[in-house]
């Protein structure tokens, strides 16, 4: 059973963005620092565009916090969009200015885009209804209430990290990152690279298809640093951790693959290659590999938890593809709305973010209690009884 639930609501550029978390224990610190600079984080990278240079993406707590600790009700947060004061004609949530709404109006579906599928599914003339919420800038919410997970995982000394391992074809062959090669990412660097030698070529690659109007897609992997043992479970398929964090990935806008561990190289090969070897040492149990990426028949084993989402290039091109205008049912060039090159450093973060929610709340679930007094005495008796198994006897 779901302990930790997320909703989020708001258009790209309607007044704002809110999102309701629910489930987060009563007496945990806030780390206004953790908050903020994630945001920031998100906004980063090389090749994005001229929106990331209106926002200023800060997070007003509204609801669930007193005093800078959280109360047990569902937490409240809302970024307010600063674009919003230029498109309120054709975005206004009560009325609208005709004239602008119809010159906004997008009628050439992006092939690629949430735009023909969702105007089909809700039988919208005007595809900006679609698009407004189909846009990457919700997930601004799901990384300010990602933000709140990670405060919570790292009670229990759980960290996350990311880095973009490929970009276009350039480290598409490289092997699966360690913890330890994340932490050597730069954040500040232009794509958070996990390979340095290889970002002065991304960031011309970059710059290419930003002249010639195109886009690229690559890899961004997340580590999950810490996780101990018996998050998940492999009684139900629903409940299977590895299913759960495949889904909450997938869900980053233009992430089309996700893969746990080093699933792709594993598939090539034989059994023997494939497992990690068991080793018992200095009383606790390790693995001489990582291939698994953490996770075996849906519950974690205790070796760090690694996800990589494979994105592919965005679907909005300044160049424009072959599409059709809804009012003449002819052939038409997609219509372009302003957006990046590419957007993988700022993926890693979203991914982050949806990987601290999973996480957060299979530990929930296993711990249970209300208060976080509550979650760290259940957290104590857990280790305690962890450390003397198998001595202890089945009852």
């Amino acid at each position: 059973m779901r302990r930790l639930l997320l909703t989020t609501a708001g258009e790209s550029h309607g007044p704002g963005l809110t999102a309701i978390l629910r489930g987060l224990p009563a007496g945990m610190p806030v780390d206004v620092a953790l908050l903020e600079r994630d945001m920031r984080r998100r906004m980063h990278g090389h090749g994005r565009g001229r929106r990331m240079q209106i926002e200023a993406d800060r997070v007003e707590i509204r609801g669930g916090v007193r005093g800078g600790i959280t109360l047990g009700s569902p937490l409240a947060l809302w970024i307010e969009n600063r674009d919003f004061g230029a498109w309120e004609g054709a975005m206004g949530p009560l009325a609208v200015d005709e004239r602008m709404a119809e010159q906004r109006r997008l009628k050439a579906p992006r092939p690629g885009h949430a735009d023909l599928a969702g105007g089909l599914k809700y039988l919208r003339r005007d595809l900006r209804d679609v698009l407004e919420r189909a846009s990457a800038r919700e997930t601004a919410a799901r990384v300010a209430a990602g933000a709140f997970a990670r405060m919570l995982l790292s009670r229990f000394g759980v960290e996350i990290r990311s880095g973009v391992r490929s970009l276009g074809p350039l480290g598409a062959d490289a092997p699966t990152p360690t913890w330890s090669d994340l932490v050597g990412v730069d954040d500040e660097s232009p794509l958070r690279a996990v390979d340095r030698a290889l970002e002065p070529e991304m960031v011309a690659l970059v710059d290419h298809m930003k002249e010639e109007g195109d886009t690229l897609g690559g890899a961004v992997t997340v580590i999950a640093h810490g996780v101990p043992p018996g998050l998940g479970s492999y009684v139900h398929w629903d409940e299977k951790l590895d299913g759960r964090l495949a889904q909450a990935v997938l869900s980053v806008p233009a992430v089309k693959a996700v893969e746990i561990g080093g699933a792709l190289a594993a598939s090539r090969g034989p059994g023997s290659e494939a497992h990690d070897p068991i080793l018992h040492e200095e009383g606790a149990w390790r693995r001489a590999g990582n291939r698994a990426g953490g996770l075996e028949g849906g519950v974690t084993n205790g070796e760090d938890v690694v996800v990589t989402a494979y994105k592919k290039p965005i679907s909005t091109l300044r160049r424009g593809l072959p599409s059709v205008d809804l009012d003449t049912l002819e052939p038409a060039v997609s219509q372009y709305e302003r957006s990046d090159v590419t957007a993988l450093p700022a993926a890693g973060v979203i991914a982050e973010a949806m990987v601290a929610l999973v996480l957060a709340d299979a530990l929930l679930e296993k711990l249970g209690g209300d208060s976080l007094a509550e979650l760290e005495a259940h957290w104590q008796a857990t280790e305690a009884l962890r450390r003397a198994w198998p001595g202890a006897r089945d009852r």
